[in-house]
């Protein structure tokens, strides 16, 4: 079976990648002109140049009979809200219509935890979760939760498309990083002196790309399923890195309003006359409160495996450290 990626350079879609030709399936994947290919390189994949808003996606989807929709544009900064809304909810849009048109059998889209929300402080929701649009912090999680409602009005006229929302993955080819290894790499650059008290979801990557293969082969068209795993406070994590590399945890937890402040001057202030921030402010927004979730579903209509979240840890910072990302 003939299967069109998009999204394969980066941290999950690379994964996905793999996974897929490990299992028989032969990958075309879509990637733009710009694109940093490190993550499929030596890969027996067909490299189709384009872009998530060309008109003749369809073309090029030709012979496939399979689609994963994993591509999006990921950032917490304010100034990409344009960007944000371009490739996530247009982009989807485009994806999914010309998906139509070249009579792909079935798609996977890529959602996040993000388009779900959060439940009360501390609350672990599940998949009939859902927070206002107008409660979602930030416009990454808006944007995600109106191309999941492209993804849903896609399956409600017909077309199979099932819908993979997954947390915090951890693991190696995490070559951006993601937010989550960023936390990793701070704390093996000893950057981070400090906490703050909030939790989150973790799961092993490798486990991600196997749920998008579960999903589609056992999914529900128009349902969704969340790939998760543990849910952890921050310093339950920073514990954990501490035991895998005999560095000293962070010991102090700072009150929110202070990144508030700095982000908030940063982003507000500085940006505009050319200083490149350092904390986006949706992102402490984002921390002041937990974001657990329950992946039951997942677990039970599509067998996802749930591998323990300390070797996906050893894992990735081993891979930072052979990359050369820790000096």
């Amino acid at each position: 079976m003939q299967v069109f990626v998009t999204g394969g350079t980066g941290f999950i879609g690379a994964h996905l990648v793999r996974l897929l030709l490990q299992q028989g399936y032969t990958v075309k994947a879509l990637v733009r002109p710009s694109s940093n290919l490190d993550n499929l390189r030596g890969l027996e994949v067909e490299i189709v140049k384009g872009d998530l808003h060309d008109s003749d996606l369809w073309q090029k989807m030709q012979g496939c009979q399979y689609l994963f929709h994993v591509a999006a544009h990921y950032s917490l900064w304010q100034s990409d809200r344009e960007l944000l809304y371009r490739h996530n909810v247009q982009g989807t849009r485009n994806v999914l219509l010309n998906a139509r048109k070249a009579d792909i059998d079935r798609t996977v889209y890529t959602s996040s935890v993000a388009a779900i929300g959060v439940g009360s402080f501390g609350e672990v929701v599940n998949e009939t979760h859902q927070s206002p649009s107008e409660k979602l912090v930030g416009d990454y999680k808006k944007s995600k939760f109106l191309a999941e409602q492209e993804a849903i009005q896609a399956a409600a006229t017909g077309q199979e498309v099932v819908i993979v929302n997954p947390s915090s993955p951890i693991g190696p080819l995490d070559i951006k990083p993601t937010p989550t290894g960023d936390i990793i790499l701070r704390f093996l650059r000893r950057q981070m002196p400090v906490y703050m008290d909030t939790g989150l979801n973790f799961i092993d990557v490798r486990d991600v790309a196997w749920g998008h293969l579960l999903a589609l082969q056992r999914g529900k068209s128009g349902d969704r399923y969340i790939l998760a795993n543990q849910n952890l406070t921050l310093k339950q994590l920073l514990e954990q890195l501490a035991d895998i590399t005999g560095l000293p945890a962070p010991q102090q937890t700072i009150p929110a309003w202070i990144p508030l402040s700095v982000a908030w001057i940063e982003e507000k202030i500085l940006a505009p006359l050319g200083k490149l921030p350092s904390v986006p402010l949706d992102g402490v927004r984002m921390a002041q409160q937990p974001m657990y979730y329950d992946a039951s579903k997942a677990l039970r209509e599509l067998g996802l495996p749930q591998s323990p979240l300390n070797a996906a840890l050893k894992d990735a910072v081993n891979w930072f450290i052979s990359q050369g990302y820790v000096k």
